[in-house]
């Protein structure tokens, strides 16, 4: 191939057809990252750009973290990769128990996966097959909730409620059913924390009961925080009901933990801010700080117990993957969690919950904004979408947020941030700074 010809195929943009993204827009006039380091991107041409949204809600150690990279370059001279099926590697045993110390107490052992979908699909599968095994085989129906987002795999989307991400996939899973979303402007909007109206919407999960039987349901899933589909908190009371109507029906409460894990909301888990210990918790992203692709799903002890049961030569649970606890997945795992012991990473959010939230509730009152809601390190702005244009203002406030020099989400009409960790009050200042004049300027 000569070296024109090279150029060409390299520079190709239409071979990537990229994730959930609008690619023709995108490939017009391209966003392109070439490096990272601390709280900002570098840019093809050369600017800096704020990292706002921790990556993908992913990156809560900031980036270009050697140690990380030192621990996977170890990994990868060492043992590179080793089968997962009758056969193991000691980190996986390690970062497993290292994990365990973590969490809820009573939530003791740890399935691996490479994502947040895999870790969900792997969630509902265990609940399904720990009915079973106990006899109850009759508990198939799976309760999602209006508005959430569990990822993009079949048993994901199916449990999830955002419109887009399921109406092109035809029937998805059967037996499955929602609950009411949380979210109430009316009532809670510029809320700080937990709205105080709502705690009664828990109350819907009866209504599903009364109308399918408690003893065909297997599980809920919810996020402690809906993330992906623009920050919605769970009123006062709301969790902690929502574990009640599970134990009353002999229901498994199943936590996507996969953005609130980790240190987002200022506590390890969302369980640990709430105070409300689920059955089984679905994590990935922070677990490696992003950087090689791993997922967490974690289960209390009495659910693993019920697998280990008939000859000890069989297989106790039909699933997995091919990369579960793969070597240098765990290595970046464990070097994360050093820098989140290190750097007390997994609590900072809490020292600076009220800076963040004061700084974001001082663009009250500017044009567009219906709301903002805060939580541990994660906020929202909602506007006001543009007649017959949803989703158009928030766009383009992305759009000229990028050109500003800072990264920000959008979902719908709202503004999502989720800055790394380790950000400073002035870096904070310099995000919500620059997004105030982005959305100055909208129409």
């Amino acid at each position: 191939m000569s070296a024109d010809a090279a150029v060409r195929v390299t520079n190709n943009l239409e071979a990537f057809w990229m994730p959930f993204s609008a690619n023709r827009q995108f490939k017009q006039k391209p966003r392109m990252l070439v490096a990272a380091e601390g709280t900002r991107y570098r840019t093809a041409d050369g600017r800096e750009v704020l990292d706002g949204t921790s990556g993908l809600w992913c990156v809560n150690a900031g980036h270009g973290r050697r140690q990380i990279a030192d621990a996977v370059h170890r990994q990868l001279t060492e043992l590179d990769y080793a089968p997962a099926f009758q056969m193991g590697h000691p980190k996986a045993f390690e970062l497993a128990a290292r994990l365990i110390t973590l969490t809820p107490p009573g939530i003791d052992h740890v399935f691996f996966t490479n994502s947040g979908s895999e870790s969900v699909d792997t969630a509902l599968k265990i609940a399904l097959a720990y009915h079973r095994v106990r006899g109850e085989g009759s508990r198939f129906r799976l309760i999602g909730r209006e508005r959430g987002y569990h990822g993009v795999n079949f048993g994901g989307i199916s449990v999830g409620g955002i419109v887009t991400n399921r109406k092109m996939f035809g029937t998805l899973l059967t037996g499955v059913d929602h609950i009411r979303h949380t979210h109430d402007i009316e009532r809670n909007a510029f809320t700080r924390g937990q709205p105080a109206y709502g705690a009664e919407l828990a109350d819907d999960l009866e209504r599903l009961v009364a109308l399918h039987d408690a003893s065909t349901i297997a599980a809920v899933i919810v996020e402690p925080v809906a993330g992906s589909t623009g920050v919605l908190l769970p009123p006062k009371g709301y969790l902690e009901r929502l574990r009640a109507i599970c134990d009353r029906h002999g229901i498994l409460l199943i936590f996507d933990e996969v953005i609130t894990g980790f240190g987002r909301l200022g506590t390890p888990f969302g369980a640990d801010y709430f105070g409300v210990t689920p059955d089984i918790m679905t994590t990935a992203k922070g677990v490696t700080n992003g950087v090689v692709p791993m997922g967490a799903v974690f289960v209390k002890n009495e659910i693993y117990e019920a697998f280990m049961n008939g000859p000890e030569h069989l297989i106790e649970f039909f699933h997995g993957y091919t990369y579960s606890g793969n070597p240098v997945s765990c290595a970046a795992g464990l070097a994360t969690l050093d820098i989140y012991q290190e750097e007390g990473l997994l609590t900072r959010g809490a020292e600076l919950e009220s800076y963040f939230a004061d700084a974001l509730h001082d663009l009250r009152g500017l044009p567009h904004v219906i709301d903002i809601r805060n939580c541990g390190m994660v906020g929202a702005v909602e506007l006001e979408p543009i007649p017959g244009a949803p989703t158009k203002r928030a766009f383009t406030a992305f759009i000229e947020a990028f050109e500003r020099g800072i990264m920000i989400r959008t979902t719908g009409d709202i503004i999502a941030i989720s800055p790394p960790l380790i950000f400073e009050k002035s870096e904070i200042d310099e995000l919500v700074g620059t997004l105030r004049d982005v959305i100055g300027k909208l129409d």
